[in-house]
């Protein structure tokens, strides 16, 4: 009796499943956010009010909601809000790793304007602060939510910024003033001289940064376009 030859390299699977299939069932059953809802994320973010804070737990919620934004759920205004004041608590806390999460969700979940106001001060002191890291992180968040009158209170630290000795910070504001230059270019434009200075760190993502703004910021004049980069050809631009 003639038998149907089998491949000795195939695993052998009593209920006809594939092997593509069972490969897709293992990726889902060691994949940390599968199942993951919204509702029971939001029921989660309780964490962040407990009196004695746990950062790994903390870190783990602020991963999933960062999670299901990047998959395209939306969360409504007030989802939004209670989530932005809950995050806010855990701002000052010592945890280096927390911090960082923090500045991400603060980031991603905007604040209306009156909601700024409160993070805005904390923000403004970690610009001051003696860890590169949480200065770059709190210069990217109030480029991304701040508004024009709040730009102009602050812009004097930005402009000190681009220059500084550090790559990450300076890094940092000049990709946060790409932001600012869309809805406010005649003050990222003052900053001109500044960003020149960038054009010649010895740092090439630096240099990246400050080639993309000046681009940005002249992106409508064509004999602007061409100067900069007759200056480019002729200077020792690297990159990154």
């Amino acid at each position: 009796m003639a038998t149907t030859a089998q491949n000795h390299m195939e695993p052998l699977h009593d209920d006809g499943k594939k092997r593509e299939e069972y490969e897709y069932e293992d990726e889902l059953e060691f994949s940390p956010f599968y199942g993951i809802e919204k509702g029971l994320v939001l029921q989660e973010t309780r964490v962040f009010n407990e009196a004695q804070v746990d950062p790994r737990k903390c870190q783990q919620v602020i991963t999933k909601l960062l999670y299901l934004l990047t998959q395209g759920e939306t969360f409504t205004k007030a989802e939004s809000s209670d989530v932005f004041f809950s995050v806010t608590k855990l701002f000052m806390h010592k945890d280096f790793h927390l911090r960082r999460m923090v500045y991400l969700c603060i980031k991603e979940f905007i604040p209306s304007s009156e909601e700024v106001i409160i993070i805005t001060s904390s923000l403004m002191k970690d610009m001051n602060n003696p860890h590169d890291l949480f200065r770059a992180n709190a210069i990217r968040v109030l480029c991304k939510i701040i508004d024009g009158q709040m730009l102009l209170q602050i812009e004097r630290y930005l402009k000190q910024a681009i220059v500084d000795k550090s790559p990450v910070v300076a890094a940092a504001v000049l990709a946060g003033a790409l932001q600012l230059a869309a809805e406010n270019p005649e003050v990222v434009k003052r900053w001109n001289s500044e960003i020149q200075e960038a054009l010649s760190s010895r740092h090439p993502m630096v240099q990246f940064h400050a080639v993309a703004l000046q681009h940005a910021l002249r992106s409508k004049d064509r004999l602007a376009i061409s100067k900069l980069v007759t200056q480019l050809t002729k200077g020792n631009v690297r990159s990154p």
